[in-house]
């Protein structure tokens, strides 16, 4: 049963009408361009400052609680866009979905690892953790399914509504998980500041975590970001609308696949590990400069192989976590996924001006390489 929850979870989270329309209620509540980036920054920011102290509250209070609490938190911001549109509700609702997001990262991850490690099914956690994954990109697309056909017959009042229930049944679904706190149980009798600097002292000074979640940031951010841009390269390409639709969904679609097939992946050893980087690396910058639209089906294998090789990169750096600490830890690996695609985003903004939007996914794909390269290096 805790696998089906840990699954329900994460589909309930990921499926918000509004996910598909919210662009559309700000433009028509009259926010200019400059208006909704401030907004998408006032998120990412939100998120990164809390990130890490979230992971803390995690480990010194209960997982369980936050990951109740985070959905609430998002929902009463959906609640205010629908209710009250305008800029200044549209900030808090920000501020309240980035609060979400720092609450369950770390604390989901920390608590399936560790429930699972509780029935020594802990070489389970790639497969469940991929699998989580996939789930969540289903309830991404049924929820872009549902959304138009609900905002036909209710407009944004309708979609929000069932936004919101969406996140109540969320929160409900936490309260169901079980929570023994099994390696993590010292952590309850530290204090919140003791439990933030053993987390953040094991991910700096362990060499072993350390890799990992400097792994995990990178594998994940570089192609999350890449991922935003390809209704770009389509239109680059000479597609349609419809057609760029098309190649989101079979990108969606290897991306799912590849999430699937974590928990197979999850004891490749380390060369074979680095050439999936490696191989997926060219596979994407190869699509992207065909210029053809076959060239998405490379770029579909390439998401998948990197979907793969991040949720093992997460299982690994699990596996060599050992303090008290385990929420921490992994809230700083999602600060530095955050860092990173932030960097991404800045860098092909920068690239972008001076080069076609092929040029500048090869580009960005670059990095995999040194990846994959310091992948094979002893104690990674």
């Amino acid at each position: 049963m805790l696998v089906k929850k840990l699954y329900a979870y994460t589909f309930l989270g990921e499926f918000i009408l509004l996910y598909p329309v919210y662009a559309l209620l700000f433009t028509d509540t009259g926010l200019s361009v400059a208006e909704i980036s401030s907004l998408f920054v006032i998120w990412s920011v939100t998120g990164m400052v809390l990130e890490v102290p979230s992971g803390a509250w995690a480990d010194a209070v209960s997982r369980r609680l936050l990951l109740c609490l985070g959905p609430l938190l998002a929902g009463a911001g959906f609640a205010l866009w629908t209710l009250v549109p305008s800029y200044w509700a549209f900030a808090v609702g920000f501020v309240l979905w980035g609060a979400e997001g720092a609450l369950v990262s770390g604390a989901f991850e920390a608590l399936s690892y560790e429930e699972l490690e509780r029935l020594g099914q802990e070489d389970r956690y790639a497969t469940v953790m991929g699998r989580a994954e996939s789930v969540g990109l289903v309830a991404v697309a049924a929820a872009m399914g549902l959304a138009m056909p609900v905002f036909a017959a209710g407009g944004y009042v309708a979609v929000g509504a069932a936004s919101v229930l969406a996140c109540v049944l969320c929160a409900a679904t936490a309260l169901t998980l079980p929570e023994h706190r099994t390696s993590a149980a010292a952590a309850t009798e530290m204090s919140y500041f003791a439990v933030l600097r053993a987390g953040i002292t094991e991910a700096r000074s362990d060499r072993k975590v350390l890799n990992a979640l400097l792994l995990l940031s990178f594998v994940t951010a570089i192609w999350g970001a890449l991922e935003e841009y390809i209704p770009l390269l389509g239109a680059e390409t000479g597609l349609s609308k419809t057609a760029i639709q098309l190649v989101i969904f079979v990108v969606w679609i290897g991306a799912t696949a590849g999430g699937l097939l974590a928990g197979a992946a999850q004891r490749m050893p380390a060369r074979g590990y680095a050439l999936t980087i490696g191989a997926a690396a060219a596979a994407m910058a190869a699509g992207a400069l065909s210029g053809h639209p076959a060239g998405f089906a490379l770029i579909a294998v390439a998401f998948g192989a990197f979907q793969m090789t991040g949720v093992v990169a997460d299982a690994r750096l699990q596996e060599r976590i050992k303090g008290p600490a385990r929420a921490t830890v992994t809230s700083v690996a999602g600060l530095g996924e955050n860092l990173v695609t932030l960097a991404a985003y800045t860098a092909y903004a920068a690239a972008s001006a001076g080069l076609t939007h092929g040029a500048t996914f090869a580009l960005l794909t670059a990095p995999y390489v040194l990846i994959a390269l310091l992948v094979l290096k002893p104690d990674q």
